[in-house]
């Protein structure tokens, strides 16, 4: 079914009293299961392997990537598997929203490992020992819960902020547990076709994964200018618009991520970026203030060298605008704050959630409680002086606010900004204190970029109806999950050779060699950073004022909006350009086509957000896809891409047979496959026939065929693989052992293909007046699934006993 949602007119005039009344009567789903024993371990299995891919990633790109959308497919499939097999119930959908929480949770416990540890480490030449790790950044992270829940109230429930990547979780979610089958098909068809579209744009793009795959003729450019640079080379200010990213490119996935966001937060990115990029950088680098690099006769820039100039406006103007956005409605906390007091006062009364969000007194102890803790670590670990680490905490919560902020409205944490930030500030209150510059900044950045992507997290919980608590619960469980299994693989694979050797061609870890460098430069004092640097800072400090002043006096009209504009400068010039074109896309689509009964409108407008949701996970998942292949090879790419396509043609099919679950077939094409007897089988498709959709299980027994072929190929790929792991050396065992393999494949091929003909027969004539035929349907079901098992069984074992055999 559609989410239900505020309109803009209601969320700009509305009182919070009013909104939370509205969600509870109409989006509030009760006791709905949520956070089961089934979504907590799954939601840990799941973000204890993405944290490893995590891991691998960040080591190499400094990036980690978001894991929520990828998890709830996962999870999806793999509950409808079990649920076809009879051997666990489908999930619900705030389950899955439950474990994609945890997951997530999961996937981001890699952050300090691959910058402000790694870069301590670098400076000392030392080892923390693994313990240390696991409680310093699980300590970091509760700190960051704690911060995250009292904002939750505003950014959320009052000004209904997008935040994009947890609004396209959501939509993902309800198209696939819809209970409306038209309805739910349709966004299902319609974000599946954008999923492809951005993979095919994104696959195409990756150009080293196309020479590998020997489909180099069919690249096309990652940036849509590079032919214009043949034959002239466009410059700004005697400066090479490619050098300061004045590009167009074919990120799709931030296209999507625009239409989501919104057109007001797209403007203010644009013109941030025009003004940072076309105006101040262009006028610095002819000043000197920004330095390039001299590579074979020719002067280079590019986003890493601009942005240590660029990022201290951009920091600036986000750091008043958050802090007056905050202070400018201080009611929500304050009311939140009574409520501690006045047990049986008017706003305890009032307040219809209060049963349902987390009790304010959690915060109001915990951040003291487990403030007082990261401090003594910061101390004990590191040798921060306590006064030193106290002042942290203040810093967090304003860090925190402008994270919050940014990630709101476009799903962008500029952690690393408010890191040089951190590191800034320490410059000046510890100079020539190296350590102490990299640990406090990883306080503040990494407490407020899980902040952050709890409150990701928790936007599509609140769009879908589930309780705040249950989320905040598993949130932490998978903390804990990602802390334990990424720290030792992360020991175990970079600190073997010790930190002075973590950074290499394999795993450059460019994260923390910013860290590090920043850390070098600043502990000699402020003095350092340029002083137009200081002058554009103060000067966008102001502004950032001025706008957020102007945005509250107009009640929200006016469009600009400070964060956005600050963080153009922290992002490049052709992200925010993709980001503006998505939003401005969507807008005139709006416009273009407000007649509801129009089918562009249907298409485009009702439905924008699952087109944005299948744009954002579509080319997201294949970037993964593309960045695993250059950690494991193209073998594991395969696999990848054949799992993929088999989770995709599972899902297609489950809404072909959607509407074959009836009161006589309750695992619709199931029911008629472990039939048995005759009378049975005529049972199922003269119910069938009564409810029209006789039809719909002969189309779906025909695309099953297709299905055959592609999990056939999948599990080839996987036996071939678990055969080297088994026998790492090529021989004759080798291909022996991959030979059982695709022969256990052939034979759960060939048991399907002949009950899906049985199945057709009956069908399409007329249906079985012997046991026998519905019977030997039936047995060769049986034999199917137990083949399917036998194989995932037999890889399983091949994979463990290739890990522990000795090399």
């Amino acid at each position: 079914m559609a989410i239900k949602q505020l309109s803009d007119e209601q969320i700009q005039n509305w009182t919070l009293e009013q909104k939370d009344r509205w969600w509870l009567e109409n989006v509030w789903r009760g006791d709905m299961p949520q956070l089961t024993a089934r979504a907590a371990v799954t939601g840990m299995l799941l973000g204890g392997i993405l944290s490893l891919t995590n891991l691998y990633v960040g080591a190499k790109t400094g990036w980690t990537l978001g894991v929520g959308i990828t998890s709830v497919i996962l999870a999806f499939g793999m509950f409808k598997i079990l649920s076809g097999l009879g051997m666990a119930r489908e999930f619900t959908v705030l389950e899955n929203n439950c474990m994609q929480s945890i997951a997530t949770a999961a996937g981001y416990m890699t952050g300090p490992l691959i910058s402000s540890l790694a870069a301590y480490m670098m400076v000392t030449d030392t080892i923390i020992p693994m313990v240390t790790t696991v409680v310093w950044i699980t300590s970091l992270s509760l700190l960051g819960v704690l911060f995250a829940f009292p904002l939750k109230r505003r950014f959320i429930n009052d000004e209904q902020h997008p935040f994009p990547e947890g609004r396209a979780a959501g939509i993902v979610m309800d198209a696939l547990h819809s209970g409306d089958p038209g309805e739910g098909l349709r966004k299902a068809k319609l974000l599946t076709v954008a999923a492809g579209l951005s993979a095919l744009v994104k696959l195409l793009t990756s150009h080293d994964l196309l020479q590998r795959l020997k489909l180099g003729v069919l690249a096309m450019p990652e940036y849509l200018d590079s032919w214009i640079y043949r034959f002239w080379s466009p410059r700004l200010a005697g400066t090479e618009l490619r050098e300061l990213t004045v590009r167009l490119d074919t990120d799709i996935v931030m296209f999507g991520a625009g239409g989501l966001m919104g057109i007001r937060t797209g403007v203010s990115l644009m013109i941030g970026a025009v003004v940072n990029y076309c105006i101040l950088v262009p006028w610095m680098i002819q000043r000197g203030d920004i330095e390039g690099a001299l590579v074979d006769g020719v002067m280079q820039y590019g986003f890493r060298r601009v942005t240590v100039w660029g990022l201290w406006g951009g920091v600036a103007m986000m750091t008043t605008a958050s802090l007056y956005a905050f202070f400018a409605r201080p009611q929500i906390l304050v009311s939140a704050f009574r409520g501690l007091f006045r047990r049986a006062g008017r706003e305890e009364r009032s307040d219809v959630l209060r049963d349902i969000e987390l009790p304010m007194r959690v915060f109001v102890i915990g951040i003291p409680v487990i403030g007082a803790i990261v401090v003594a670590l910061a101390h004990r670990f590191f040798g921060v002086a306590v006064w030193q680490g106290v002042i942290a905490i203040p810093l967090i919560f304003i860090f925190t606010l402008i994270a919050v902020n940014s990630t709101a409205l476009t799903s962008i944490t500029p952690i690393g900004a408010l890191g040089k930030l951190t590191q800034l500030t320490y410059g000046v209150i510890a100079p020539r204190n190296i350590t102490t510059n990299i640990a406090t900044a990883g306080i503040t950045a990494e407490v407020a970029s899980n902040a952050s992507n709890l409150l990701m997290d928790i936007k599509p919980g609140y769009m879908l109806g589930a309780k705040p608590r249950q989320q905040a619960i598993g949130h932490v469980l998978g903390i804990f999950a990602g802390a334990l299994a990424a720290v030792p693989v992360y020991y175990l694979v970079f600190l073997k050779d010790g930190p002075q050797r973590m950074i290499t061609d394999a795993s450059p870890m460019p994260s923390a060699a910013i860290w590090k460098a920043v850390a070098e430069l600043l502990t000699q004092g402020i003095s350092n950073l340029e002083v137009s640097a200081r002058w554009t800072a103060l000067a966008a400090a102001v502004l950032g004022l001025a706008l957020e002043a102007l945005r509250f006096a107009t009640k929200g009209r006016f469009w600009l909006s400070g964060v956005g504009i600050g963080l153009a400068a922290v992002i490049p010039f052709n992200t925010c350009l993709a980001m503006f074109l998505g939003s401005l896309f969507f807008w005139l689509a709006e416009r273009r086509w407000s007649d509801p009964e129009a089918n562009w409108h249907k298409i485009l407008v009702k439905n924008q957000e699952p087109i944005c949701a299948g744009l954002i996970a579509g080319g997201a998942l294949m970037g993964i896809s593309a960045m695993l292949e250059t950690v494991y090879g193209l073998q594991a790419w395969l696999l990848i891409m054949a799992c993929a396509a088999t989770v995709a043609y599972f899902l297609y099919l489950q809404s072909v047979g959607g509407a074959l679950k009836t009161a006589v077939a309750p695992a619709g094409i199931a029911s008629l496959q472990f039939a048995w007897t005759a009378a049975r089988t005529r049972e199922i498709i003269a119910d069938w026939s009564a409810r029209g959709v006789r039809d719909r299980a002969v189309r779906s027994l025909w695309w099953d065929f297709g299905f055959i072929l592609v999990y056939s190929v999948t599990l080839a790929i996987l036996g071939k693989i678990a055969a080297e792991m088994l026998v790492p050396e090529p021989s004759l065992a080798s291909w022996g052992v991959w030979g059982l393999f695709l022969a256990g494949v052939q034979f759960a091929a060939l048991c399907d293909i002949l009950e899906n003909c049985l199945h057709l027969r009956f069908l399409y004539r007329q249906p079985p007046q012997e046991d026998f035929w519905p019977a030997l349907a039936s047995h060769c079901a049986r034999a199917k699934f137990a083949s399917l098992i036998c194989l995932g069984f037999a890889v399983a074992v091949c994979w463990a006993v290739g890990l522990v055999l000795p090399r």
